[in-house]
């Protein structure tokens, strides 16, 4: 995946032992890079993810992402990726509708997505945590392969 002039913003949330505030939340803004935008197109999408989650191993954690900026959700593709300290990003699904789902190679089928086209809300769910799912995941969307109207948000899952 090419993160280059696709990437729009970047929100780095994160707690306690992660960074600075030891327990309350910090974000870093990143500066929007160029991207290439079709004509026609009034706004970017926008993505909005809950900052951190906490859950025990054995337990499920449901992570949500919202799309707005006068986008249809169900045009759109909700991909999650997970990113684990010192390691690039794996991809681990891409959800369009129920019949249109990827599951990325050797992602175990504990990691489930699903999307709510109605309020463009896209959902990945984690069963069965492990203490190796202790990581930051992000969602994206993604219109087409030849569009660069990409938006990327970071979500923490901590123990």
């Amino acid at each position: 995946v090419a993160w280059t002039p696709a990437l729009l913003v970047l929100l780095s949330h994160r707690t306690g032992r992660d960074g600075p505030g030891q327990g309350s939340p910090f974000l870093q803004l990143l500066p929007r890079l160029p991207v290439s935008v079709s004509a026609g197109s009034l706004s970017q999408p926008a993505l909005t993810q809950p900052a951190s989650l906490s859950a025990s191993p054995g337990a499920s954690a449901r992570l949500s992402c919202t799309l707005s900026g006068g986008y249809s959700g169900g045009a759109y593709a909700m991909c999650w990726y997970q990113q684990k300290a010192g390691s690039p990003p794996r991809y681990l699904l891409r959800v369009k509708s129920d019949s249109h789902k990827n599951q990325g190679s050797g992602v175990p089928s504990r990691f489930s997505g699903s999307k709510d086209a109605s309020t463009n809300a896209g959902l990945l769910l984690i069963s069965g945590l492990q203490p190796e799912d202790e990581a930051d995941y992000y969602c994206a969307v993604w219109r087409d392969k030849r569009k660069f109207d990409r938006n990327v948000r970071k979500q923490r899952v901590a123990r």
